[in-house]
C-alpha cells in the first residue's frame, strides 16, 4: 500500500514558474497601460483616466497576489498549494470587491471605466501571456528563449 498522507506533504523546492509568468503579466500590463488609460480618459474625462489607473492596479496586484500565494504554499506542502489555489482565488475576488466598493462613490471614480478596466485587462493579458506560456511540462512556465539557428555553440 502505498502512503497518501506523501501527497499533502511533500514540498517544492525547484523554480517556481507561476511567479515567472506573473511578472511577465504586469510587465505586459504595465506596458499597454498608458494606452488603455488613455482610451478611457478618451471616453470618460480624467475620472475615467483614474479610474483605469486604479483598475490596473488592482488587476496587477490580484496577479502578482496570486503567484505568491501559490509559490509560498508550494513550498511548504502541495495539499496547502491546493488550498492557496482554491480559497486564494475566493479571497482575491473579496479583495477586488472590496477595492472596488471601498471607491463606489468617490468623485473621481468612473464605474463603467473601472469595470471595463478590471475585465479587459484581466482578460486581455491572460490571452496575450497564451502565446509566451510553454505548453510543455518539461520547460514550465514561459517559453524558453529561441536558439539562433545561424549562430554556432
Amino acid at each position: 500500500m502505498t502512503d497518501t498522507s506523501d501527497a499533502f506533504t511533500t514540498r517544492f523546492d525547484g523554480p517556481a514558474p507561476e511567479v515567472e509568468v506573473s511578472t511577465d503579466i504586469v510587465k505586459r500590463g504595465l506596458l499597454v497601460g498608458p494606452v488603455l488609460i488613455a482610451i478611457c480618459g478618451v471616453i470618460w474625462g480624467a475620472d475615467g483616466a483614474w479610474s483605469s489607473a486604479y483598475g490596473l492596479a488592482i488587476v496587477l496586484a490580484n496577479f502578482a497576489l496570486a503567484a505568491a500565494l501559490i509559490a509560498t504554499a508550494a513550498r511548504i506542502s502541495v495539499g496547502l498549494m491546493m488550498g492557496a489555489a482554491l480559497f486564494g482565488y475566493l479571497i482575491r475576488l473579496a479583495l477586488i470587491f472590496l477595492a472596488v466598493w471601498l471607491v463606489k462613490d468617490a468623485g473621481w471614480i468612473s464605474l463603467p471605466a473601472l469595470g471595463s478596466t478590471i475585465i479587459v485587462t484581466h482578460l486581455g493579458l491572460l490571452f496575450w501571456e497564451m502565446k509566451y506560456v510553454a505548453l510543455s511540462l518539461a520547460h514550465p512556465g514561459l517559453k524558453p528563449a529561441a536558439q539562433n539557428p545561424d549562430s554556432t555553440n
